[in-house]
């Protein structure tokens, strides 16, 4: 089932030891923060070496402001947090002009999207306008504000949250915007063990507080460069526009995933196969990928959510449909 391949010429066995250490680091971090979710932990250490932005939703009190606050607080590199708000303004999240007496011109007052880890907590209370002061930064990585285009420092990862409960004050997050997101993840509820740990860990104190830096930007930044060179066959790109093309082809569909996802798909299974210390992607990267990847940018039609199937059980099936690529050395 596996797609064999030959190594990349642009990683040495060196970095990838790098990146392998340092993502533990991270990961052991996350997980004295985040009791009993190792896959969501993955998840999100993946989109940060791809060079993603994650999306987190969920119910209440389940850790997804927690889970966001740990993979920021486990890098050292500049964290901002933003509460949307149904009042929060564009300005406050882009920056704003103003006037200033002493020099008798304009000067930008940079906002809150200007750093290395921006955590937007509970995303969907805010206005749409609001919410669509996101869109260039975190496509572009850059915020243009009066004309003048500012650009934003690398790495720069937007963590956003919401909850697709609580339908009174919120405003859906636009299709565009969520593609934009390279994965989104459910926390769900801990299992009994998990949340017995919880009690005596957090009962008394805030873990958060304990939580220290493990790595920081410019480590983050030659792990970004050593996935980029993580070898991806023709086989395997194939594979990919094949699993998105189905999305569009789908009748259980009314909205199939964009070729900005077939991208993500690429980007998110580089960083799965170092991670995996691989200097190659597999299928199974793919496969593993393709719901926290594809799942949140389709609609399903109206057929599929009276018969109860979600966006993930008709990913899931897409997955086990389309043919796998043959063995080959490309």
């Amino acid at each position: 089932m596996s797609t064999t391949a030959t190594s990349s010429p642009l990683a040495g066995a060196g970095d990838f030891d790098e990146l392998s250490e340092v993502a533990g680091r991270v990961r052991r971090a996350m997980e004295q923060v985040i009791e009993g979710k190792p896959d969501v932990v993955e998840v999100a250490i993946t989109v940060l070496l791809a060079e993603g932005h994650l999306l987190i939703e969920d119910v209440p009190g389940v850790g997804k402001t927690m889970l966001a606050k740990a993979l920021a607080k486990s890098i050292d590199c500049t964290v901002r947090r933003i509460q949307f708000t149904p009042d929060l303004l564009p300005s406050d999240i882009t920056g704003v002009s103003v006037f200033n007496q002493e020099i008798r011109d304009f000067e930008f007052k940079p906002g809150a999207v200007f750093a290395n880890i921006v955590v937007g907590d509970e995303i969907n209370r805010a206005s749409p306008k609001t919410q669509a002061a996101l869109l260039e930064s975190m496509e572009e990585r850059q915020v243009t504000v009066d004309t003048t285009t500012y650009h934003l420092e690398a790495p720069f990862m937007v963590i956003a949250t919401q909850n697709p409960i609580e339908m009174e004050g919120t405003y859906p997050l636009p299709e565009a915007q969520r593609d934009r997101f390279m994965a989104r993840v459910s926390m769900g509820y801990p299992e009994p063990a998990a949340e017995l740990r919880m009690l005596d860990g957090h009962a008394a104190n805030d873990p958060l507080l304990s939580l220290q830096p493990v790595t920081d930007g410019q480590q983050i930044l030659r792990l970004v460069k050593t996935v980029q060179s993580v070898h991806v066959s023709e086989s395997v790109k194939e594979y990919a526009v094949a699993l998105v093309g189905a999305t569009r082809r789908s009748q259980e569909l009314r909205l199939g995933a964009s070729p900005r996802s077939t991208l993500h798909l690429i980007r998110a299974a580089r960083a799965a196969a170092a991670l995996d210390a691989r200097e190659f992607v597999l299928p199974d990267d793919i496969q593993e990928l393709a719901v926290p990847v594809l799942a949140h940018r389709v609609l399903p039609a109206a057929e599929a959510h009276l018969g109860g199937r979600g966006a993930a059980d008709i990913i899931s099936g897409l997955v086990s449909s389309v043919a796998l690529p043959r063995t080959r050395r490309d």
